[in-house]
């Protein structure tokens, strides 16, 4: 008895110890409970790249987890035991399988869509809907197997994404302009992109792509085509030389195959109308020009350049910019598309002998998309419509107004709209990570703009590619730093309605993976993202003045641009469309003033919300970081960002504040309220001391834009205004004008606000081109050689100069051109009629024209400067040019010359007030 006892025990102790033991090698890989075990993946003797890459991806991950793997291909399942039969829907290895396993019949499958089955003998069906789906279900079991350290005992799935394209872009662009270029002219060499030719560097890209199931890379450049094809009646075209040329075809070749094998779709983007270098020089014309008509000769090289690409590249997707360099909206957009690009395209499949046809994408930036689809639909079948999320910024997932109806029409059209979440201008630099603000994006994309496809930027740095602005020892990889940005953009275009406590937990796991520490700790840092998260999307669309990439957000902003955004050439759509709604600060006081009822998120609000969303991000922060284990050096990176966006948000909170102050000063005129406003003002320099304290050692940059384009807060000339301590003095500066001004207000001295008038001086200049004549600005004066409109009023300055008198019929019709020489720089007074719409000629805008500033005429200098007649008031804006023989073009539209003046004569900017109903108190003297 006493021994049937100690054997009892004996094997209770071996069991227990086997228990334990098993459960050992399990969390601590002491031993493998498959090791030995055998897995053969079947796939069909003719497989598509696809499956062999996929089949290989299972096994490598089988392996891993100690299994012995073989891939053999065969068009019969050979009835062994432990097969993993992968193929096609309707494909014979699929048919026989299902006949031999008994699975019934297939699953009718989306585009890209999988199942994965058990059957008898231990065996899996991966049974894709195409090559592409076959591969997911590949991809989908092994990411199963990496987690659980084993294949799943039984298994019965079905998947599909819901969006038909999820794409990433790679910017084949630069910071700067390169010497005698102009804007997106950038040859594809390995002195301007040594990058492009780093083979090992795609595969880690395209790698990443796969396994977050990217389906699209688009490749943004201005003019690729003398890169990579010649042709024979342009031999002259080609900008790069033959050892380059061999180059680009050789790494084109190399990026498209291996992005096909992992399902990837490469889309080779272009801008309209842009030439080669070459090109322009051997026929004397510019490379680009936004107000030139189509010409023959452009039109045909163009026409010739893509078919070439076509018949070189048949299974490349060509992105169409028709915006930006030519002219706007218009019948040239659809003359464009539907005679030079489609019939491009067409002539290099006629070339071919074939007649499936490559996707188009149409832009919808700065065209009017539904008039080209319209005309071009007829003609092309295979096209795709692509628009801008939030502008050129993130800034809400409640997308209304305008722009959303814009976005409906377009999917609207019968073909599948893209959502191009673009630049991150309000990003930059900092990490960004809010799943759930991710997740509520995609969601608007299906819910309000019914859109079905994503085209995404990274989050920062586009311009820099593939570098982050982070100041490490060796330059950081984006596709590293940013992962949970593209895997987070990637979750949710393959199903966007995932319950969000499930989310919560996805997400703790996968960033405890990523920093070695726990579920909580995961969670924990989640938190972090999500908070700071809100912080840029909210300051931008309740304080910023575009959602374009002239303005950097992290940088800050000027007190004048808060209480004066109008001055900035405020772009309104940020507001009535990328915003939930709301109230901008000047709108904010103006009601204060009257005593009205406030509408939606207000300024004063938001200053609250981001100051707490600032301090729970580094409160969570710092909560995780006694558990993080590996990646420390990056998680320190990613805490120092947290401390960033919370500097960052107490900044824009207080000087708000201080906006807010200010203009009550606007409305009651008590020195008082200015008083009130200092305080405030002196905290938030305080809180961008810290940033800079942050920041200093931490980045080389805010933005990766660094040409004239940028004008928030400060015009980025040659470099420079790109980091926090170069704007920390402009700040300081401004608080000190501000209590020297009150100072003289409540000294009673002579207002600051009243300017010695400086008369504006004519500048000799020769006119070259035949014009009617000219006038004098006084009233009275006729200002059209075709209507009897007279100047009614103007701003004193301008009384005496000298117009061109021009037919505005001709305006409308043929554009302006004006050609003049001069010996001395010279800046010559465009004045814009304040009115949108056809027959006057649209002020110049950033946010759809690159080239908008390239003679500074970006800004409206004296706004409501002039009546004439019952026309719209004139805004004046100029342009400056050196010494020597010029060329002034101008788009169709109706505008006046006013004249020209000294180049190194400065024109006051404000606002005249002439038609606005009364007179306008100006109060940006108070930081200047």
């Amino acid at each position: 008895m006493h021994f049937s006892f100690l054997k009892q025990a004996i094997n209770n102790l071996l069991f227990i110890s086997c228990f334990l033991l098993l459960c050992a090698s399990r969390s601590y890989g002491l031993a493998n409970p498959v090791k030995g075990q055998s897995r053969t993946i079947v796939i069909p003797k003719a497989a598509h790249p696809r499956l062999q890459f996929g089949a290989q991806r299972l096994a490598t991950a089988l392996q891993a987890a100690g299994y012995q793997v073989k891939v053999v291909q065969q068009d019969k399942p050979a009835g062994k035991q432990g097969l993993i039969i992968v193929g096609m829907q309707g494909d014979e290895l699929l048919k026989k399988a299902n006949a031999t396993y008994q699975l019934g019949a297939a699953r009718t499958l989306a585009k890209e869509g999988f199942t994965i089955n058990s059957a008898k003998d231990n065996v899996l069906v991966i049974n894709g809907a195409d090559n592409s789906g076959a591969l997911y279900g590949c991809l989908e079991l092994a990411d199963q197997v990496k987690e659980k350290k084993t294949l799943p005992a039984q298994i019965t799935q079905i998947d599909q994404p819901e969006m038909v394209l999820r794409g990433t872009c790679i910017g084949v662009q630069k910071p700067t302009y390169l010497p005698g270029r102009g804007v997106y002219e950038y040859p594809y060499t390995p002195e301007v992109f040594p990058w492009l030719y780093d083979k090992e560097l795609w595969v880690k890209y395209l790698d990443m792509m796969v396994e977050n199931r990217y389906n699209s890379l688009y490749l943004w450049n201005g003019h690729p085509f003398a890169s990579l094809v010649r042709l024979k009646e342009y031999p002259y075209a080609v900008e790069v030389d033959e050892a380059t040329f061999k180059k680009n075809e050789e790494i084109f070749g190399f990026v498209t195959k291996e992005a096909d094998k992992r399902g990837i779709w490469v889309i080779q983007m272009f801008y309209n109308i842009i030439v080669s270098k070459p090109f322009a020089e051997h026929h004397n014309i510019k490379t680009q020009d936004r107000n030139r008509p189509i010409v023959p000769l452009i039109a045909d090289y163009t026409r010739k350049s893509i078919a070439a690409f076509v018949e070189k590249y048949p299974n490349v997707g060509l992105m169409v910019a028709l915006g930006e360099a030519m002219e706007g909206v218009g019948q040239d957009d659809v003359d464009w598309f539907t005679k030079t690009i489609i019939p491009g395209v067409q002539d290099g499949l006629k070339a071919l002998g074939q007649t499936t046809q490559p996707p188009i994408v149409l832009r919808a930036h700065d065209t009017d998309a539904q008039a080209v689809m319209k005309a071009a639909l007829p003609i092309y079948k295979n096209l795709y419509t692509e628009a801008k999320f939030n502008g050129e910024a993130l800034t809400t997932y409640t997308p209304r107004g305008p722009w959303a109806e814009l976005h409906r029409n377009l999917s609207r059209i019968g073909t599948v709209q893209i959502e191009n979440v673009h630049i991150l201008a309000n990003l930059e630099p900092f990490r960004y990570g809010s799943a759930d603000f991710m997740q509520k994006s995609v969601q608007a994309m299906h819910n309000v703009y019914e859109a079905n496809g994503l085209h995404l930027y990274p989050q920062a740095s586009y311009w820099d590619w593939p570098y982050t602005a982070d100041k490490v020892a060796q330059r950081q990889l984006q596709v590293d730093r940013d992962w949970i940005w593209y895997k987070g953009w990637a979750r949710y275009a393959w199903r966007a309605n995932r319950p969000r406590p499930a989310e919560v937990n996805y997400w703790g796991n996968s960033i405890g993976e990523m920093y070695g520490c726990d579920e909580q700790a995961g969670k924990a840092i989640l938190e972090a993202y999500e908070e700071s998260g809100e912080i840029s999307p909210k300051l931008l669309r309740r304080y910023g003045i575009t959602d374009g990439n002239r303005q950097t957000l992290t940088l800050g902003m000027l007190m004048g641009q808060l209480i004066n955004p109008n001055r900035y050439g405020l772009f309104t759509l940020l507001y009535n469309s990328e915003a939930p709604e709301g109230e901008m600060i000047i709108e904010y006081a103006a009601k204060e003033a009257a005593r009205q009822p406030h509408i939606g998120e207000t300024p004063p609000q938001v200053a609250d919300e981001v100051v707490v969303h600032g301090r729970k991000a580094v409160a969570a922060i710092e909560k995780a970081a006694p558990s993080v284990t590996k990646n420390k050096e990056e998680f320190e990176r990613l805490k120092n960002d947290m401390y960033c966006y919370d500097a960052m948000a107490n900044f824009y909170a207080e000087k708000a504040r201080a906006a807010v102050q200010v203009l009550r000063y606007k409305y009651s005129n008590n020195v008082a309220d200015l008083e009130l406003a200092v305080p405030p003002l002196q905290r938030s320099i305080e809180h961008f001391k810290k940033l800079v304290e942050h920041t200093q050692n931490a980045y080389l940059y805010a933005n990766s834009m660094q040409t004239s384009q940028r004008k928030i807060p400060m015009r980025g000339v040659d470099g420079t205004y790109k980091t926090w301590v170069e704007m920390l003095p402009v700040y300081e500066k401004e608080l000190t004008n501000f209590r020297h001004n009150i100072d003289s207000l409540k000294a009673i001295k002579p207002s600051a606000q009243a300017k010695k008038l400086v008369v504006l001086k004519n500048a000799p200049v020769n006119v070259l081109s035949k014009v009617e004549g000219y006038y004098t600005i006084a009233p009275g004066q006729e200002v059209f050689a075709d209507t009897t409109a007279q100047i009614k009023e103007f701003a004193p300055e301008l009384v005496g100069l000298k117009g061109v008198l021009l037919s505005k019929a001709s305006q409308q019709r043929q554009g302006t051109e004006v050609k003049f020489s001069t010996t001395k720089p010279v800046k010559v007074l465009v004045g814009y009629f304040e009115k949108k719409g056809s027959g006057y000629l649209q002020a110049p805008q950033l946010e759809t024209d690159a080239t908008a500033n390239d003679f500074g005429q970006a800004d409206t200098k004296t706004a409501h400067a002039l009546l004439v007649g019952k026309l719209p008031p004139v805004n004046v804006h100029t342009f400056s040019f050196k010494a020597g023989t010029h060329t002034l073009n101008l788009n169709r539209g109706a505008c006046l010359i006013l004249g020209f003046i000294d180049g190194n004569q400065d024109v006051r900017t404000y606002d005249a007030g002439l038609g606005t109903g009364g007179e306008k108190k100006e109060i940006d003297w108070l930081f200047e």
